[in-house]
């Protein structure tokens, strides 16, 4: 796999075709063979010139011949990326990923925000978007004991386990990496919410879509094979039969990623996917951090700061910080906490939901809430 950084030319011309619509990486990877050091040259030509000749679908020919010119694209896309703070990144350049450069279907561009650290072991922390209630506290602290042993926690920043990996890692000063299902600019309102942090924390969100292209159900699927390529391990912390993680598993195994997973309850719906990964012999089973970080070549036996309360999150709304500051390990009523804050009950509410979607307060008998 040919992983040095493209010539300047053909940047120009891949970052142009991998924004246009129905190219894949395999797909491009045809191209650039059947270009065969000519981007320079078709990189000004009007695409009408050249563009029947290029191994690719009528429809895709279409959409070219429709740009005018590749030159006139890649300005387009690296002028958005630009004003929505994007590094644009190709194969080979310092902040791509290194494992990920590795497998076959890499995108040969990536959108990225942040900083890229030191070069670390990193573990894919996934799991369900809806785990039962209190699940996510165990999420957070089985991130914040894998990050405070120097691995890096990578994750697709989507709600519920996802989200909780990140905060954890964040928790305990470690590296969190985000790869997204939407462009960087486009992100949905949970996101828009974690992504400071990570940002803030020293971490780094990537995406392989282009400016202004929005999540759908292909696009998720699609992320999760970088999620795993970007990793030495995957981790399944809970999931069901049919979760979205089990993407993320079947990425690892083409990839040739250790697999672990998790066992659950075998009468909790939200754990078979664990346990059934575990039962087949598709994943390792892991018990606590230390069995992760052996997967990932550390020992397991570094320090681990797992127990740590959770730092002051400055994403948070105003209504929300408020009422995070009155949490605390003991169980608060709802109407408790509507007083002190001087929140009407809506407000109250509306920001006991938000700390719960970051995984900061957690629901127990009696609309009760406290701190996680």
């Amino acid at each position: 796999m040919d992983t040095q950084p493209p010539p300047s030319a053909e940047r120009d011309a891949l970052l142009a075709l991998w924004a246009v619509p129905g190219i894949g990486s395999i797909g491009l990877g045809g191209m650039r063979r059947w270009a065969a050091g000519r981007w320079a040259d078709l990189l000004d030509t009007p695409a009408h010139d050249w563009v029947d000749g290029l191994p690719a679908s009528d429809l895709v020919r279409a959409r070219i011949r429709a740009a005018g010119s590749l030159r006139a694209v890649a300005d387009e896309v690296r002028d958005r990326a630009a004003r929505g703070r994007m590094e644009v990144l190709h194969r080979g350049d310092p902040a791509y990923p290194e494992r990920l450069a590795e497998v076959r279907d890499a995108p040969p561009v990536l959108f990225m925000r942040g900083t890229v650290g030191r070069p670390r072991r990193r573990l894919a922390l996934v799991g369900t978007r809806h785990p039962e209630q209190g699940f996510l506290r165990h999420a957070r602290a089985f991130a914040a004991a894998v990050a405070g042993a120097g691995a890096g926690v990578v994750s697709g920043a989507a709600a519920g386990v996802d989200r909780s990996c990140h905060l954890g890692a964040l928790d305990v000063g470690g590296e969190t990496w985000a790869f997204l299902g939407s462009a960087l600019d486009v992100v949905d309102p949970a996101q828009a919410r974690l992504v400071p942090l990570i940002l803030d924390g020293g971490g780094a969100v990537y995406s392989e879509l282009p400016p202004g292209i929005r999540a759908s159900k292909q696009t998720f699927p699609r992320r999760n094979r970088l999620i795993s390529g970007a990793s030495d391990a995957v981790l399944v912390l809970r999931a069901g039969r049919r979760s979205g993680a089990m993407h993320t598993v079947a990425a690892a195994r083409v990839q040739g990623r250790p697999i672990l997973a998790c066992p659950g309850e075998t009468w909790a719906e939200a754990a078979l996917g664990c346990n059934l990964l575990v039962a087949r012999g598709l994943a390792r089973l892991c018990i606590e951090p230390a069995d992760a970080l052996r997967a990932v070549g550390l020992d397991g036996t570094a320090p681990v700061r797992g127990d740590q309360e959770p730092r002051e999150m400055p994403g948070l709304s105003a209504a929300a910080a408020q009422v995070y500051a009155l949490l605390d390990r003991q169980p608060r009523e709802v109407e408790e906490l509507e007083e002190r804050s001087g929140l009407d009950p809506g407000g109250a509410v509306s920001a006991l939901c938000e700390l719960e979607l970051l995984g900061l307060a957690v629901q127990g008998p009696g609309r009760t809430y406290q701190r996680v």
